[in-house]
């Protein structure tokens, strides 16, 4: 499977959370990880930051925040142009996924632990 460097925004070094589950199934599978959230944290060999990182080289962007709190990488999101951004269930945003297909940046509703565990990713 190919490296595919991917922003978790969301993150959680709470276990339960889909986002850390997600950081290191990501980790397993020998993707890098870049990991955001508002309180900073460890994955794992990840660092969670609370800045958005910009100058990164992402493939894929894994939304695990609900739509209102996604307002603000809006425009982060699109400077940063990865090649895909993928919703995972509740955090489907219609609006954020137009903006991002008209800059030709793939968006997908799915979930990532799916796609990884069945080699979609």
């Amino acid at each position: 499977m190919e490296n595919k460097k991917t922003l978790v925004i969301g993150a959680s070094a709470n276990p339960g959370r889909y986002s850390n589950m997600a950081i290191q199934l990501l980790r397993r599978y020998n993707h890098k990880v870049v990991a955001l959230a508002k309180h900073k944290g460890k994955v794992g060999d990840v660092d969670i930051q609370t800045e958005f990182p910009v100058k990164e080289d992402i493939h894929t962007v894994t939304m695990y925040v609900g739509a209102e709190r996604q307002l603000e990488y809006y425009q982060a999101l699109l400077e940063l142009k990865p090649e895909r951004v993928i919703f995972n269930p509740g955090a489907e945003n219609f609006e954020l996924a137009d903006m991002l297909e008209i800059k030709g940046i793939e968006t997908i509703e799915g979930c990532t632990l799916v796609m990884l565990n069945t080699g979609q990713y």
